[in-house]
């Protein structure tokens, strides 16, 4: 994290860059950004809040948490302050301040954050917190005559600078001039901006925007995130933001919380500004996360806040990031003992003793250590590894089942593709990070809403029939280090490869007769052997399907003992068979091929043959149905013993709970309190009935989803294994 401290100096604020790393805190090369005549307004609104709010003396409650959100949104920006402190002097008679306006709120009645309301758009977000303000009000008793000037002192301080550029503001002009800019023209890198509220969005939006509009392109390089924003218009943005810089000219984007989730930023972007510090240290990581995640193709990221050192807010808040990356240093993550530590300290708002308890050595990281004892209590050293081991062995079983190679998929769709009479792909000249891309050839008409996934994304208005015209583009079968547009990645689960993959599921599956027939030269030599192969499916309850197998019986091959000979040996020869085949098709190409004179002959025999297998293919099936059937079974059993356990240990912890006759909340000011209390105990016995309904059928349900009530074998192909000296 990058720490940008501004100290105010006769009219300069000193910009200095701190990078910190595992603890250590070196300087970096600085600047000095005038503000000509700056006064410091941010520091002295703070200054006057936190008088006006001793002034005051707001209870717990409502009241309390109006100086909270003043808090709160001083900190973010003199704009995001000046709504909220107008629509708490309207309330409370203040002769200078405009009249209320409606009392319309989108938000629960409370100032707590909402995280399930980050897509609620932030206009209306910042107006209910307003009107919340103005509604809270009316508990707190009249300003006396100091309280009066005080928040008179500070609508007028408060009105003036809220629309002129902050340091911040001039902060950040100062890091692009330097970093994304040569004089009017501006390279290809890319930075985003957060704040917590709208009004702070749009006031930086506006400021910076104004300081860089006589560029290049100047009004098209700075784009905003914000909540309301409609899935068309949040895919384009991110498109834009991730796309070619030479194609897209956005450079900055200004987002409010409604953009730290879900979203990819990274392709372009390693520089991140935090222009407010969240409360909540999660928020500040999903911010992060916006870069610092997987295909970031810089080996450095930073993430910016910034630092009033004259502000004792801006202390606190500074603390609490580095604690943060301590305990993220520490335990990879923040433990949720320290998410629980920080809330509760900045629940009351930052006062005077806030930052002692936080820089109280037993605080964060003694909670920190305990977590971490936690951690390792749970994992051991040798418990790491045997889950090593045990991954290990996973991972080459897997591989040995699946066999998945880029080459081997290459194949299936070229072959796929041509069972719908096309084209093989195109393999294309121009080479992406060390991997060739391949052009697709004309598809049937039926196939157009399938081409959809390959093509680059629909621009908005644009027209479904015009955005068809344009050719898929190439495609690449490993994952690009880097996200982008002119590429697109087919694997196992792209709707493409789906498609073509059914294709093979209807032609091998469909089909009761052989329709195709192969001959794999085998060059280990040996007699000539055929092998059989059958689909077992077992089905469950809805048929739902439980089990997939694919069944093979090999046989030796014997050409002097005339039709119907072929008769499983069950020796090793014939199960090595099996395993030599699938190391046989992974390097088709560099066997011999097969003579004509040898492929009409097993070709008039492979009826009979497979006729004469299959029998033993059904055999072979039935024991495996039967050991599946068992394996299902008991996976039934346990899981619905699980399932008792997990309902037992949930009425248990209820009956803890409702056990407790703590009071709480006395006093007839924690009523709500206790109501709530109460509410949440009503809950909790309506959630015992519950249980004991659910532990009589549930469970049992669950079992039964795992009984095989249909079995089905159908047959697949046949396999000629020929060794290469008898072709």
């Amino acid at each position: 994290m990058v720490r940008l401290t501004l100290e105010h100096e006769g009219g300069k604020w000193r910009q200095r860059s701190f990078a910190r790393a595992s603890g250590e805190t070196t300087e970096a090369a600085g600047s000095t950004v005038d503000l000509g005549t700056g006064s410091g307004a941010e520091v002295e609104l703070s200054n006057l809040l936190a008088e006006y709010t001793k002034l005051m003396k707001p209870e717990q409650g409502r009241g309390r948490l109006i100086f909270i959100n003043l808090q709160k949104r001083l900190l973010s920006s003199i704009e995001a302050f000046h709504r909220t402190l107008h629509a708490h002097a309207s309330r409370i008679g203040h002769s200078g301040a405009p009249a209320a306006q409606s009392e319309v709120s989108t938000r629960p009645p409370s100032f707590d954050d909402d995280d399930d309301a980050y897509g609620v758009d932030d206009e209306q977000l910042d107006e209910a917190d307003a009107n919340e303000v103005a509604s809270a009000t009316a508990a707190l008793k009249s300003p006396e005559a100091r309280a009066k000037d005080v928040l008179t002192n500070m609508l007028d301080l408060a009105g003036q600078y809220r629309l002129r550029a902050d340091a911040k503001v001039a902060s950040l002009k100062n890091w692009l001039d330097q970093n994304l800019r040569s004089g009017k023209k501006w390279n290809d890198r890319r930075v985003i901006i957060f704040t917590e509220y709208g009004d702070t969005m749009r006031y930086v939006q506006r400021t910076l925007g104004a300081a860089l509009e006589d560029t290049h392109l100047g009004e098209e390089r700075i784009r905003v995130f914000h909540g309301g924003m409609g899935d068309e218009a949040r895919e384009e943005l991110q498109r834009e933001f991730n796309g070619d810089p030479t194609e897209y000219p956005v450079r900055i984007l200004v987002a409010t919380d409604a953009a730290r989730e879900g979203l990819n930023l990274q392709n372009h972007c390693a520089d991140l500004f935090h222009f407010d510090v969240p409360w909540n240290p999660a928020r500040m990581e999903q911010r992060n996360g916006r870069i610092d995640r997987t295909l970031q193709p810089s080996l450095e990221v930073r993430c910016h806040y910034f630092v009033y050192p004259q502000r004792p807010e801006d202390a606190v808040l500074d603390k609490l990031v580095e604690k943060v990356e301590t305990i993220q240093n520490e335990l990879g993550s923040l433990g949720e003992v320290v998410m629980e530590r920080v809330e509760r300290l900045l629940s009351r708002g930052i006062e005077s003793d806030t930052l002692s308890s936080l820089s109280t050595a037993e605080q964060l990281p003694a909670q920190a250590e305990t977590t971490k004892r936690e951690l390792e209590s749970q994992r051991e050293a040798k418990a790491l590894k045997k889950d090593i081991d045990d991954a290990r062995r996973v991972l080459q079983s897997s591989r040995k089942l699946i066999d998945f190679r880029e080459e081997l998929l290459r194949d299936a769709i070229d072959v796929g593709l041509e069972l719908t009479g096309s084209e093989p792909l195109n393999p294309l000249a121009d080479v992406v990070e060390g991997q060739r891309a391949f052009g697709l050839p004309s598809l049937p008409p039926s196939w157009a809403r399938t081409l959809d996934s390959l093509r680059r994304p629909r621009r908005r208005d644009e027209p479904e029939w015009e955005w068809r015209k344009e050719p898929p583009q190439p495609v690449v079968f490993k994952a690009l280090d880097r996200m982008g547009e002119d590429r697109v990645h087919l694997h196992l689960e792209h709707p493409f490869v789906q498609r073509i993959l059914s294709r093979f599921l209807a032609q091998g599956f469909g089909a009761q007769d052989l329709s195709r027939v192969t001959i794999v030269p085998d060059d280990r030599g040996g007699e000539p052997r055929a092998i059989a192969f059958g689909r077992l499916s077992l089905f469950g309850p809805g048929a739902a399907r439980l089990h997939d197998d694919l069944v093979p019986v090999a046989a030796p091959w014997l050409e002097s003992a005339g039709p119907g000979h072929l008769a499983p040996t069950n020796t090793d020869e014939d199960r090595q068979a099996v395993s030599h085949l699938e190391e046989l098709l992974s390097r088709a190409g560099e066997l011999p091929s097969v003579p004509e004179r040898l492929a009409t002959r097993l070709a008039a025999s492979a009826a009979a043959d497979f006729a004469t297998l299959w029998r033993h293919v059904r055999d072979e099936a039935d024991g495996r149905a039967h050991a599946a059937s068992q394996l299902l079974s008991a996976r039934g059993l346990k899981e619905a013993e699980d399932l008792r356990q997990i309902l037992r240990a949930q009425r248990l912890e209820i009956e803890k709970q409702l056990s407790q006759q703590l009071e709480l909340f006395p006093g007839e000011d924690m009523k709500e309190q206790r109501e709530q209390r109460e509410s949440e105990r009503q809950d909790m016995r309506t959630r015992l009935g519950q249980i004991d309904r659910e532990a009589q059928t549930e469970p049992g349900d669950l079992q039964a989803l795992y009984h095989v009530s249909l079995k089905r074998l159908v047959p697949v192909g046949l396999v000629y294994l020929w060794p290469v000296t008898s072709l």
